[in-house]
């Protein structure tokens, strides 16, 4: 692994770190938002390197754009993003989040409205 998508991967864990308990977020929404539109399979690289950080990175909050729990074999177990999602309320019906839509967290608008609050506060 080079220093760039180790670089890349931070990135993305910085954000992932941002989301809330109860929210979700997808690999591309994040690519788009950290100007790498396209690399949404990196940044599914960068959840799965995740698994080995000394910190906590809630990866299992990070879904496919359609709300499918593509990731949950790097979990440790078939069911284990299964039952990390669902301690945090959300429900999971196929492999799928249910309320998707209501529940994703765009850190597009989420994070500039995060960066106008601590601008203001400041």
């Amino acid at each position: 692994m080079s220093s760039d998508s180790d670089s890349f991967f931070y990135k993305v864990y910085d954000v992932v770190r941002l989301i809330p308990e109860g929210r979700v977020t997808s690999y591309g929404a994040i690519a788009e938002y950290l100007g790498t539109r396209g690399s949404a399979r990196m940044v599914g690289w960068a959840m799965n390197a995740s698994h080995h950080e000394t910190w906590n990175i809630p990866a299992h909050r990070v879904v496919n754009r359609m709300g499918l729990l593509t990731g949950k074999q790097h979990f440790g177990g078939p069911n284990v993003m299964k039952q990390l999602l669902e301690s945090e309320g959300i429900e999971i019906a196929n492999d799928k989040v249910v309320n998707f839509v209501e529940l994703f967290w765009d850190p597009r608008t989420e994070l500039r409205d995060y960066a106008l609050r601590v601008t203001r506060n400041a």
